[in-house]
């Protein structure tokens, strides 16, 4: 019984704590340097081969689909977020006042989280509309941009 107890107590948290993140770093630099192995020995053929050798090649994928997000993106991911938000907050405060769970002390931990989610909630939607309003040429002036791109 002492043995498991031991398993519990001390073992798995120090896996979990030391070991598991130890590993995951270990594993992304392993596929990377296994990455750029694969691509170093693709250029070197490439240049055996004669065949002319383009820089951004070495580009990791993740740089080549980052781009320059538009401030539309931006509100709309404040949009997003402040529905999500709101809506969790307003389920958490109703599951408490509608089913009042009954807790030691009188105001639960998820009356407090549900208001501190809804505050946030409705801090994003402000910013939403309030930034649509502000920033409504610009907006408009990117997608005009967007459009010639495009054409």
């Amino acid at each position: 019984m002492e043995n498991d107890l031991f398993w519990v107590e001390f073992v798995l948290p120090v896996f979990i704590c030391v070991v598991l993140p130890v590993l995951v770093v270990l594993i992304v630099g392993l596929v990377r340097r296994n990455e750029t192995n694969r691509k170093a020995e693709i250029m070197l053929k490439a240049i055996e081969n004669g065949a002319t050798v383009d820089p951004s090649f070495f580009e990791s994928s993740k740089k080549k689909e980052k781009r320059m997000r538009t401030r539309k993106e931006k509100l709309h991911d404040n949009l997003t977020g402040g529905a999500i938000c709101t809506a969790i907050g307003i389920a958490l405060i109703l599951i408490k006042v509608i089913f009042y769970l009954p807790d030691d002390d009188d105001i639960s931990l998820m009356l407090i989280g549900g208001a501190v989610l809804l505050a946030i909630g409705i801090a994003n939607l402000v910013i939403y509309f309030v930034g649509m309003k502000a920033f409504a040429n610009e907006i408009e002036a990117e997608e005009k941009q967007e459009q010639i791109k495009q054409d």
